[in-house]
């Protein structure tokens, strides 16, 4: 069973926040303001905090952005995750995963089913790796981003969990790219 092993050291990664949406801004951003006060008071750094509009070239642009930025381990973004024609922020991902983590959508449907039901199916949540960074997408809800940290981010981005964790895999994650 999963744990956290209080014998390790805490390791705090540097975490930037995107909110995709076309109405919101920094004083009414509640999903994006639940992730930032579940980042601080998980002891992780806010490394840096936006908001953009559902356009999917801005959304992958400010990805791979934060990808070459070395101040940035993970990015979690909250928003147009949906099924609408203005929900672009998978594709954005997509665009930018060098490989997808498929579980992490399997996990989030389970977590939600339990409090939402069947429609779950309406969220297209999904994380992936690029560059070495961790990029995770997350619906536009406080509800689902508390969901989403609570059930998943907060054990995994915690090098002491048990028995495996996302944040001791950090220094592997680009090895494909380092010269030999």
């Amino acid at each position: 069973m999963s744990r956290i092993d209080e014998s390790m050291e805490f390791h705090p990664v540097r975490i930037a926040v995107l909110t995709v949406s076309d109405t919101r801004a920094l004083a009414d951003d509640k999903s994006g303001q639940t992730l930032v006060d579940r980042i601080e008071a998980a002891g992780h750094l806010v490394a840096d905090r936006k908001i953009l509009p559902d356009e999917r070239t801005e959304i992958s642009g400010q990805l791979r952005a934060w990808v070459q930025d070395p101040q940035i381990d993970v990015v979690i973004s909250t928003g147009g995750t949906g099924l609408t024609g203005r929900d672009v922020t998978v594709e954005a991902h997509r665009d930018v995963y060098e490989k997808e983590i498929e579980a992490f959508g399997t996990v989030f449907t389970i977590i939600s089913m339990e409090k939402i039901g069947t429609s779950a199916v309406q969220s297209r949540a999904t994380g992936g790796v690029a560059g070495g960074t961790y990029l995770f997408a997350l619906p536009g809800s406080p509800g689902a981003c508390k969901d989403a940290w609570d059930g998943i981010l907060q054990k995994q981005l915690d090098y002491r969990h048990r028995p495996c964790n996302f944040v001791e895999i950090m220094p592997r994650l680009d090895e494909h790219l380092r010269r030999k």
